[in-house]
């Protein structure tokens, strides 16, 4: 178990007295989460109990021999975003491989929400399962706190007029492009996030150099063109606003064709350095166009010209969040 928090992070070793426990995947910390991040500090408040956010890595998908969804929000990332709900909600990160998956449902109540987290009120999802075989429930960990002196119940759903907030519902947003309603639920843009890689420097020939991402892990929107707003990440993790941007996610069909494999590239405007090696975030706003094959370079040229500045008109009002320190978002 990895522990972020103020005294986590101080060194003790200690099980926090007194918790009160969300549990969840969390990916993209959206809206609904929010909201019950935002009701877990206000209880903790004021029944004096520390709040604590339990989450798995990897998805549990993976040591139960399924495939995973699609990634909205990387670990480190995920982190950041329920903290800045409030820096008092620590985040534990349980290893879920297959050892954790065969724990039965006591053994988890017993040694991960009690002894580890010092369980007082445990609050989950309506469906939530746990335990070996997904053998237990809700009724079952409302039992089991009876038993360990913990209190459990489920958090109600909040949504609109479409229905709940959700990660799903996020993600078919994404697939099909529909970036303003996927910022909505999410309360900020879509970000995807990779390593700087040297690339064919076809861009730089043609005036526009591009940073080529790779170990992008969050889900990809269609093939296209997208004005971006693009923060660097230091080595300790921390986020600053870099450069405004534009962005071509697809197999870049003028110059390589239809079979290549699919690459994240992004022109940073009125900035040149040399970015290989860095990790860098890309915050995706708006969507230019579709990708589309051209007659040759001069047409591509030409067409890459236009997309910049379509992306300066829409990305100059846009400046970074206060709520995000030195962070575009």
């Amino acid at each position: 178990m990895e522990f972020v928090g103020a005294e986590r992070m101080q060194g003790s070793d200690s099980a926090p007295p007194g918790s009160l426990i969300v549990i969840g995947n969390f990916d993209g910390v959206h809206r609904g989460h929010q909201a019950l991040f935002a009701d877990a500090i206000t209880e903790s408040q004021r029944r004096k109990l520390r709040p604590v956010a339990l989450t798995f890595a990897p998805h549990p998908a993976l040591a139960l021999g399924r495939t995973p969804p699609s990634t909205l929000t990387v670990m480190a990332r995920k982190v950041e975003l329920i903290q800045r709900v409030s820096p008092s909600l620590e985040v534990a990160v349980a290893t879920f491989d297959r050892r954790f998956s065969e724990q039965t449902p006591e053994d988890f109540a017993r040694a991960v929400l009690v002894e580890q987290l010092g369980a007082a009120v445990v609050v989950v999802g309506n469906n939530f399962r746990f335990g070996s075989n997904r053998a237990g429930d809700l009724e079952t960990l409302a039992l089991l706190g009876e038993r360990h002196g913990f209190e459990a119940r489920s958090h109600a759903l909040v949504g609109d007029d479409e229905g709940p907030w959700s990660s799903t519902r996020i993600r078919a947003l994404l697939a099909a492009g529909d970036l303003d309603e996927a910022s909505r639920l999410l309360s900020r843009p879509h970000m995807l996030s990779g390593v700087v890689v040297r690339g064919d420097q076809r861009g730089r020939t043609i005036g526009f150099p591009t940073c080529n991402l790779a170990e992008v892990a969050e889900a990809l929107p269609p093939f296209g063109v997208y004005a971006t707003l693009v923060d660097r990440l230091s080595s300790d993790g921390k986020a600053t606003a870099l450069a405004r941007g534009v962005m071509n996610l697809g197999v870049r069909p003028t110059v390589k064709g239809p079979s290549a494999p699919p690459t994240v590239e992004v022109h940073l405007l009125d900035h040149d350095e040399d970015l290989y090696g860095a990790t860098l975030r890309v915050h995706l706003i708006s969507r230019l166009r579709p990708e589309k094959r051209f007659s040759g370079i001069d047409e591509l040229r030409a067409q890459i010209a236009t997309d910049a500045e379509a992306a300066r008109r829409t990305l100059a009002p846009l400046s970074p969040l206060p709520a995000a320190g030195d962070a575009w978002r």
